[in-house]
């Protein structure tokens, strides 16, 4: 990396970076990253991490894990070498990883991405690696199932091996043995099965000796009864060596012939983890994608330093490049100059290495050909250079580069010299490099550059503000405006007699203290404009944010209005529906009153029908206006109510049966067809038992009863045994009548079985009556041909 990268600490920004990643080959390449001239390169860079961080903001950051570099081994593989377990290992987690990828990828909607050829380069091969993970334990152990022959022969060495313990634990539990023993164990030698016996029995125990002890006193003997065990162990075992040797040669053969693919997979998973690692910080800095121009023009919004913190770092405002070529800015000592500086050189180098920058939508930055910088002291002691010297050599060498195609920021440009001249300079270095067409920024404290910045059309001043009344730098950047250096107002607030200030202040030329005093106002100007401009924009604000509620508030009643159209679109339907079932009620009446004009209860049938007709216009003209409140009527109870009487609930206009007299409250327990509620007494009017004429004569309604073998409930049935049939139909259709109103889809008529009178009138007028769907004779438990089980539409 060029030195003027260095003095932007973009290696710092690498170094970060490089924390993101997860291998060391990926970790190099953040590392190694430089700066890119070429624009499409750059867009291309740019956009593969933007798509980076659009995946991983929606699925989540793909696996990645610690790889080791296999492409050493895999060519030494490839040329039929055998490979350690250790690298056959570090294949297996190569294969784990390229799998890994191409699982997440698969998951992934929005797959055209300019990651796309990347992860369409990833070959998974899980035949292999299920084998290497099936067959190597760990860097020293084969497992069992890398063969079957492998299994076998482990299989019969363990076997071996408790067979010949076992011969072994007898002879050192027999009386006759354990007197030669040094102890009752058994120990190996050599690899072979050994019993410690004491020297002086030593020619007491045939077999063979592998060892001594370091006293003397123990012999190691192998009894001649296991030496053959002992030998087939050891075959056994040798078998087992051979067999794994055999393994990881074909594990290495396969490996070899795998080789090119995993070698460029490789490659392919250490670039997608830089890209991502890319995103990762991307994120962390809360960074966006500027937009790429080659105009040489640079446009910040809220820009940051990525490496100040981000609580307490001020986010700047930079345009150069389109009105102006050069920026001077001007404030008082650590106010935030070199900062502005090296963020704005920063951001253009981390954009050129493809990497977001931590700036709000709408920032640009250019691709330059060069980025020179002269930041910092360069004195010298060893090479005899002040501090003049170093930045003047630097300023020779950035003369000689810069081009059209170039940043140039220099810091406090002619200082370390004698002011007046040191100004005359920097005004000439600025003007030089305009005519080579560089793009400038510098900062300085002298006045003559400002009036240079004033004055000159191309070049525009700029200042880090700095609040008086706390004297304290704010860090803003305020394009537009020179600052002040503030040197008195710093140094009396650091402590500095106030004499020597006064003083100091009568040494300043009138010309200097009438400029200084001309910025003063502009000063003040501007930041009365700023205040103006935040209450214009506060305002602004706040009449979205009504507009906004507004327009929420008409949405609400729009939704309200549609509501209440639709409700009252269901109460017409409803309303229509019980005005058809009312008539076709009143139609089927006039018919059957058309067939009894003959009969001597027609007067009595007509007057009944015309009291009925009226009070169902009325109900249904009270259901018509449902938005108007009900009155109450003047109604007083004729008498108390009791339990059984039937009762109209005038609030919900349904019939119902009272289940207990009222209590303390005036609250009434009543059923209504079945649901049983408790009904204010203002709200119940009650129903008066019908009369029936039968041949001139008032006869009472036959009393109902209940079956003793089925309990029904009193509104769900009707008992007319005793009646004649021209009664009990009558009394059948006004139960009926009342059925349909309360909601009732199944009733009960109780009619006997005598003669079938009766019975066959009931049937007759259900046949007749729109309002039944069915009916039909009880069964067994329902009171058989006795009764009629009534299913109502």
């Amino acid at each position: 990396m060029n030195h003027y990268f260095q003095t932007l600490e973009l290696h710092k920004v690498l170094e970060r970076l490089a924390e993101e990643t997860s291998n060391s080959c990926t970790r190099q390449m953040a590392l190694e990253i430089e700066p890119s001239a070429d624009p499409a390169r750059v867009q291309q860079l740019l956009g593969m991490t933007e798509d980076a961080l659009q995946l991983s903001i929606q699925y989540g950051t793909p696996p990645f894990y610690q790889m080791e570099d296999v492409c050493a081994p895999l060519l030494r593989a490839k040329s039929g070498s055998r490979i350690s377990l250790r690298e056959l290992l570090s294949v297996a987690r190569l294969l784990n990883q390229i799998q890994s990828l191409d699982d997440w990828y698969c998951h992934c909607e929005n797959s055209e991405t300019s990651l796309a050829y990347l992860f369409s380069r990833l070959a998974p091969n899980p035949a292999l690696r299920d084998k290497l993970e099936r067959s190597i334990l760990s860097e020293e152990e084969i497992a069992d199932g890398a063969s079957t022959a492998l299994a076998s022969i482990r299989r019969k060495i363990a076997q071996s091996g408790q067979k010949l313990r076992d011969t072994l634990d007898k002879m050192i539990r027999s009386a006759s043995m354990q007197k030669y023993l040094q102890e009752s164990i058994v120990t190996l030698r050599d690899g072979r099965y050994v019993l410690p016996v004491k020297a002086e029995h030593r020619g007491d125990v045939q077999g063979l000796i592998h060892d001594t002890s370091a006293t003397g006193q123990t012999y190691f003997i192998e009894p001649i009864a296991i030496v053959e065990a002992n030998n087939d162990i050891r075959l056994l075992e040798s078998q087992e060596q051979e067999e794994i040797e055999r393994i990881i040669t074909n594990l290495c053969a396969e490996c070899g012939a795998y080789a090119d693919v995993l070698i460029e997979n490789y490659h392919v998973c250490a670039e997608l983890n830089l890209y991502f690692a890319k995103a990762n910080l991307a994120a962390k800095m809360k960074a966006t994608l500027p937009q790429l121009t080659d105009d040489g023009a640079v446009v910040l919004k809220k820009a940051r330093h990525p490496l100040l913190d981000p609580a307490k770092v001020v986010p700047i405002d930079v345009t150069l490049g389109r009105e102006y070529q050069a920026l001077i800015i001007t404030g008082p000592n650590t106010g935030g100059k070199t900062v502005a500086l090296k963020t704005v050189g920063l951001l253009c180098a981390m954009a050129m290495c493809g990497l977001l920058i931590p700036a709000g939508d709408g920032s640009s930055v250019s691709v330059f050909s060069h980025i020179l910088v002269d930041i910092g002291d360069a004195q010298s002691i060893e090479q005899n250079l002040s501090t003049f010297s170093a930045h003047t050599n630097h300023v020779i060498e950035i003369l000689k580069t810069a081009d059209a195609q170039s940043l140039v920021l220099l810091d406090e440009l002619g200082s370390g010299t004698d002011p007046v001249e040191g100004a005359a300079l920097a005004v000439s270095v600025i003007e030089q490099l305009k005519r080579q067409g560089a793009k400038l920024m510098t900062t300085t404290h002298y006045q003559e550059l400002k009036l240079y910045a004033i004055e000159t059309p191309d070049v525009e001043n700029a200042s880090c503000e700095f609040d008086l009344e706390t004297l304290q730098p704010t860090y803003r950047l305020l394009i537009g405006s020179p600052g002040k250096s503030n040197a008195f107002a710093i140094s009396e607030h650091l402590g500095m007699p106030p004499q020597i200030i006064a003083y100091a202040k009568t040494l300043v030329s009138t010309e200097q203290t009438r400029f200084e005093s001309v910025i003063e106002k502009l000063e003040a100007a501007r930041a009365e404009l700023d205040t103006q401009n935040q209450q214009l924009r506060q305002a602004r604000l706040e009449a979205q944010a009504h507009e906004q509620a507004l327009r929420e508030q008409l949405k609400q009643l729009e939704q309200e209005k549609d509501a209440a159209l639709e409700q009252a679109r269901q109460s017409a339907m409803q309303i229509i529906e019980n005005t058809k079932i009312e008539s076709n009620r009143l139609i089927d009446e006039l018919e059957q009153l058309r067939h009894e004009k003959d009969r001597e209860t027609f007067s009595d049938r007509v007057s009944q029908l015309k009291s009925r007709t009226k009070n169902s216009f009325a109900r249904m003209h009270d259901a018509a206006n449902p938005v108007q409140q009900r009155m109450q009527e003047q109604y007083k109870l004729p008498r108390p109510l009791k339990k059984g009487d039937t009762v109209y609930v005038t609030d919900i206009d349904k019939q119902g049966t009272v289940l207990a007299e009222p209590d303390s409250s005036n609250m009434v327990f009543v059923q209504i067809g079945i649901m049983k509620t408790k009904v204010k007494l203002e709200n119940l009017r009650l129903q008066q038992a019908a009369k029936v004429m039968l041949n001139g004569k008032k006869r009472q309604p036959a009393k109902k009863s209940v079956s003793s073998k089925v309990t029904r409930s009193a509104a769900m049935e009707l008992d007319i045994r005793g009646c004649a049939a021209d009664e009990g139909v009558y009394q059948m259709e006004a139960f009926l009548d009342s059925a349909l109103v309360s909601g009732i889809s199944t009733v009960t008529i109780i009619h006997g079985k005598g003669t079938g009178v009766l019975r066959a009138a009931v049937h007759r007028r259900l046949k007749e009556l729109k309002y039944v769907k069915s009916f039909r004779l009880g069964v067994f438990g329902e009171g058989e041909d006795g009764v009629t089980i009534v299913e109502l539409k």
